[in-house]
């Protein structure tokens, strides 16, 4: 039995709009389902756990990147079986949807039956984020896609201030350049691997397991999601008006924007140097700040593709 964990508010409310016909579908592939509606925040998370506690092994997320971001963390919370046993599916009904981008995963219902009747499927590598909230409290949380630092972050928690029925990729992208108004660069020292340190001014750091963030954005394009390795990108300190000349490459490769250092590695550490703490974003949630240290759990997330 598949169990479906929608949060009916994904996509300004498209994902419970998109119910009668997921079930219909269910049904006339004759594939078995019960449906667990969120009520509030981090309820998907809760939801997944309870229901791999008591014997779920196929997991559905009906939402955006957000409501997979809580599934997962859900799936690798619990502890009563190996999450490799977990077959893990999406259907994306929310604002951004970046992470099934990477897979080019059918947006229609009547595509993504097939799939999960198949049960075709990968192990993609997973990212635990151990960093601090605004209390200063030691957190830890897992990430599917990509974790953001510094100005994505910094837009990140501006997002979670609106209403988000308003809420949409067009404004996302206003909230972007409005954001740089209100933005501050900070000191940072990144370490990757524990050997090679880097000290300076970051516009913007990232950590991906996957290639698209920001509706659509690239700051990862050297992302592959089961080599066993972060990519990660540096990007110095701009003015506001190189941000603006910089919006091609965040879109195309970013590699070549003269500021932009890639890299790969199997950890990262993020630490503050005197000016304050680095801001920390996972898969587009905006959770806390540095210092910030990345582990790698490799091939771990059983993913219907």
């Amino acid at each position: 039995m598949w169990h479906i964990i929608i949060n009916p508010m994904a996509g300004n409310g498209k994902a419970i709009q998109a119910l009668p016909a997921i079930k219909k579908a269910f049904a006339k592939a004759q594939l078995s389902c019960t449906i667990l509606k969120s009520e509030r925040q981090w309820d998907c998370a809760i939801l997944t756990q309870k229901a791999i506690e008591n014997g779920a092994r196929k997991i559905v997320a009906v939402g955006g990147d957000g409501t997979g971001h809580e599934v997962v963390n859900g799936i690798f919370s619990q502890k009563v079986v190996d999450t490799k046993a977990i077959s893990f599916g999406f259907i994306p009904v929310g604002t951004g949807n970046d992470w099934v981008k990477n897979y080019q995963l059918p947006k229609k219902i009547e595509q993504i039956i097939p799939l999960l009747k198949a049960e075709k499927h990968l192990f993609q590598d997973i990212g635990l984020v151990h960093f601090h909230n605004e209390n200063g409290e030691k957190k830890q949380r897992y990430f599917i896609n990509v974790a953001g630092m510094a100005y994505d972050a910094h837009v990140a928690k501006a997002a979670e201030k609106i209403n988000s029925r308003y809420f949409s990729s067009l404004y996302y992208y206003f909230l972007i350049f409005r954001c740089l108004f209100s933005y501050t660069t900070k000191f940072a020292r990144l370490t990757l691997d524990e050997k090679k340190i880097i000290e300076k001014k970051f516009y913007t750091i990232n950590v991906g397991l996957c290639r698209y963030s920001g509706s659509g954005m690239q700051f990862t394009p050297h992302a592959l999601p089961d080599d066993g390795l972060f990519a990660v990108s540096a990007i110095d300190t701009m003015s506001k008006i190189e941000v603006m000349l910089a919006t091609r490459y965040l879109y195309g490769n970013i590699a070549k924007h003269p500021k932009a250092q890639l890299f790969k590695a199997k950890s990262v550490k993020i630490e503050p140097m005197n000016e304050g703490n680095t801001l920390l974003e996972l898969d587009g949630e905006f959770v806390g700040c540095s210092p910030i240290e990345f582990e790698l759990i490799e091939k771990s997330l059983k993913v219907i593709v």
